[in-house]
């Protein structure tokens, strides 16, 4: 347990950080899920068009430090490429 009155507000701060970042990983997590759907049904022109604001989750997500941007960027080609060969 925390002991000086220091490590008890980063403690705290901590924690409230925590409930930030996985909202911010869920909503992640949801757009990956809802454009590989969309891919599952081969859905071409709704998959084009929810590409610009899954790459923009992704990035924003990887700004914050919640994933890496290379992990990110990774996810991006991968599907922009899955989607072209729809």
């Amino acid at each position: 347990m925390a002991n000086t009155k220091s490590a008890i507000k980063t403690n705290r701060r901590i924690q409230r950080q925590t409930l930030v970042n996985k909202s911010r990983k869920s909503r992640y997590k949801t757009a990956i899920k809802k454009i590989n759907l969309l891919i599952e049904k081969k859905d071409k022109k709704a998959a084009l068009s929810f590409l610009p604001k899954l790459n923009s989750e992704l990035m924003k997500i990887a700004k914050t430090g919640v994933v890496k941007k290379q992990n990110a960027s990774r996810n991006v080609s991968r599907i922009t490429k899955r989607i072209n060969s729809l």
